[in-house]
């Protein structure tokens, strides 16, 4: 891609171009903001960094590349985490920036910046480049040689420590933050920094002749001084270097190298959907399943119901069930902003894209003003079993207090996302994160190497996400959804499952766990294809608390019923924390029809054609999942979502089951008073290739089950 970088003459930023080049990228142009007066070191900005900002104009000189410059008029007028455009204030002022050179040099795709650590900074900085439809790029401090411009904190003296090379205080700032706590880099606030030389500093480097130190505050704890430049001079590297340039399309175009962007801020055209831009749902059958919605959370699942099994396409198909799932929300008293999660089932993956178009057109950052919900992405067959082209899964807090990460930017960090969704969503202790495909944060391309390359670096992935939320995979996890490409062969799903197996192991081993913890769930999905050809994605549910000192109590579940007897222990997994969540999966496999149905049955190979072998099967799994909730003090009340997956090959229906899981619930109810009549519990007939806890995924169903009291 070809960059534009922002820069402040901070370290950062500086690295942000490196890592750039590193991956392959081009930088074409710079872009600075700077304060309105000269002579003004320091604005009281959020956004920017501006002291030594008399010194940027020699970058042009020492890169050989053209700088944009605008002068800071706006202020922090909007100072919310999720940035909405707002006139007059300075976040403006950068698009004001970026748009000029957008227009100067059309080829840029992509913006380069420094902020490492600062949600707010980065979340208006991706706000500026979606607008323009490029990507931003943000990174971590390498070697560089930069110099302290600003100190203001404890243990930091403008006397001692302004105007060192950042490399000579790297034993000094380690100190303080053992003492103090301070951040060695810097994020927050601690010190800022004035690059003077760096490998793309091709031309030239920049000497500091004389400057003044000032002093903003004489606190005896805590002093504030920057360094004001006086005189400042490029030393060139070679000959030939003093008037080159690298950007030979800009300057034959005639722009000089340093140009000031003047220009007001314009409020733009925004291009909002229309209901009738959407197709009509007036020949629709729609089926919607809504959980038990007494507590906190809930979740709505909806469908179309097609016995025909055709299509008017995908687009409209899930415009259809969208708008569905829209409108009971309203009915309900919530929006797009209360949901935490969305499970988006898709018939034919090459769709991906048109699913994205239209899911914008319902859940959009504007709708959502605490972060988009968190979402993966599968094919399935639906078509096959009757179920529409698009089917949609929705976790809804009814309490807005939810906590989301959402990183569009490309780094070293964690893939940003490939779709309108959030990394993950933290709401009542439980993390609910993205599906992660195994792909390469810098290069947003998928890991070489192979299925188990794949998921190595998408457990890399789901690990940068964890620590965001001061969490492990290998020791919080509750549950791990892995969903398998069918383009895998049997040997390749063996080497995923031993391959998670190892990493969980060998990362709880690097973790220092304060408490002991159980077994998280595995469960294996077959799917016929994933976003990005990708060959595995993994979708982890964390158990986060809220005081990590909170002694956590586990439940170990032992069911001892008869009814249990038909099940082998490798049939049954179950996480509970008492008093908090209780996840369960429930196998129900070849073992358990040989055991339950007749002789004839099995040896003809057409047990699941008999009416009554399925009803023994449902019935068993609804009172065995009865039975698991109520030996870890649960009840059908706590359920927040509960799925059965069932193999399209066995099954060729999803009406058959639901009225056979119905009819089971139905009788529960009536020899048990833990669900009353008529109220039964709601679930999700999920059509796959395979299921299971182990990657064969040779489930004939497997029940997968989440209460939580939280």
């Amino acid at each position: 891609m070809k960059v534009v970088a922002l820069v402040s003459g901070g370290k950062d930023s500086c690295f942000a171009m490196m890592r750039c080049i590193d991956y392959g990228h081009e930088i074409v142009a710079l872009a600075n903001l700077m304060p309105m007066d000269d002579s003004v070191d320091e604005l009281d900005s959020y956004m920017y960094q501006t002291v030594g900002h008399q010194i940027i104009v020699s970058y042009a000189e020492c890169m050989g590349l053209p700088l944009f410059r605008r002068r800071i008029r706006g202020t922090s007028r909007d100072q919310r985490l999720n940035y909405a455009i707002t006139p007059g204030d300075e976040v403006e002022d950068l698009f004001i920036l970026l748009n000029e050179v957008k227009q100067q040099i059309p080829s840029i795709t992509a913006v380069s910046s420094g902020a490492i650590a600062s949600d707010y900074q980065r979340l208006r900085v991706e706000s500026v480049c979606s607008r323009f439809h490029i990507a931003d790029s943000y990174q971590i401090r390498r070697g560089i040689l930069a110099i302290t411009v600003k100190v203001a904190a404890i243990g930091l003296s403008p006397a001692k420590h302004l105007g060192r090379e950042l490399a000579d205080l790297e034993v000094p700032l380690l100190e303080l933050k053992e003492r103090y706590g301070i951040n060695v880099c810097g994020e927050g606030g601690e010190y800022e920094t004035l690059t003077l030389d760096c490998p793309l500093f091709s031309n030239a480097r920049i000497v500091l002749d004389k400057y003044d130190v000032v002093l903003h505050s004489a606190d005896s704890i805590a002093p504030v001084g920057i360094i004001h430049p006086l005189a400042f001079h490029p030393e060139y590297k070679n000959e030939n270097s003093s008037r080159s340039s690298s950007n030979d399309n800009v300057v034959s175009n005639g722009l000089h190298k340093v140009h000031e962007v003047e220009g007001d801020f314009v409020l733009p055209d925004i291009v909002k959907c229309q209901s009738s831009d959407l197709p009509s749902d007036a020949e629709k059958k729609l089926e919607l399943c809504i959980s038990n919605m007494g507590g906190e959370l809930f979740s709505l699942g909806c469908w179309i119901q097609n016995p025909s099994r055709t299509s008017k396409g995908l687009q409209d198909d899930l415009a259809s069930v969208l708008r569905r799932i829209e409108l009971q929300l309203s009915e309900n008293g919530f929006d797009w902003s209360n949901v935490l999660y969305v499970h988006l089932y898709i018939s034919n993956m090459e769709g991906f894209a048109l699913a994205n178009e239209v899911y914008v057109k319902f859940i959009t950052e504007k709708k959502c003003h605490l972060g988009v919900p968190s979402r993966s992405t599968i094919e399935l067959p639906l078509l096959e079993v009757g179920l529409g082209s698009g089917y949609v899964e929705v976790l809804v807090a009814k309490e807005q207090s939810k906590r989301v990460l959402h990183v569009q930017s490309i780094s070293s960090w964690a893939p940003s996302c490939i779709g309108p969704y959030s990394q993950a969503t933290l709401f009542k202790e439980v993390l609910y994160m993205a599906g992660q495909l195994g792909l390469d944060p810098p290069t947003m391309m998928l890991s070489p190497g192979g299925a188990t390359a794949e998921l190595e670096q998408a457990l890399i992935n789901c690990e940068a996400v964890a620590n965001c939320f001061n969490s492990f995979i290998s020791s919080s996890t509750i549950l791990f959804v892995i969903y398998c490409s069918s383009c895998l062969t049997s040997t390749e799903r063996v080497e995923i499952q031993h391959k998670m197996a190892h990493y969980i192991q060998q990362e709880a081993s690097n973790v220092h766990q304060t408490r002991r913890m159980p077994n998280p769930i595995f469960l294996y999905i077959l799917a016929p294809d994933l976003p990005k050809g990708a060959s595995v994605e993994i979708k982890p549910v964390l158990y986060v608390p809220e005081n990590a000192e909170d002694e956590v109590q586990i439940r170990e579940s032992r069911p001892a019923s008869k009814i249990s007897k038909q099940l082998n222990d490798s049939a049954l997994q179950v996480y509970a924390i008492s008093g908090k969540i209780c996840t369960v999966l429930v196998s129900v496999t070849n073992d358990f029809v040989k055991k339950s149905c007749s002789e004839t049955d099995v040896k003809s190979g057409n047990w699941h054609r008999s009416e009554r072998n399925l009803q023994t099967m449902a019935t068993f799994c609804v009172v065995f999942l009865n039975k698991i909730l109520s030996e870890n003090d649960f009840s059908w009340g706590d359920l927040i979502n509960l799925r059965f997956y069932y193999t399209t090959n066995l099954f060729g229906s999803a009406d058959t089951l639901d009225k056979i899981f119905t009819e089971a619930f139905a009788e529960l109810s009536l020899v048990n008073n833990c669900i009353k009549i008529g109220e039964t519990p709601r679930y999700n007939l999920v059509p796959v290739l395979g299921s299971g806890r182990s990657a064969s995924m040779d489930d004939i169903i497997t029940c997968e089950l989440f209460a939580s009291k939280l």
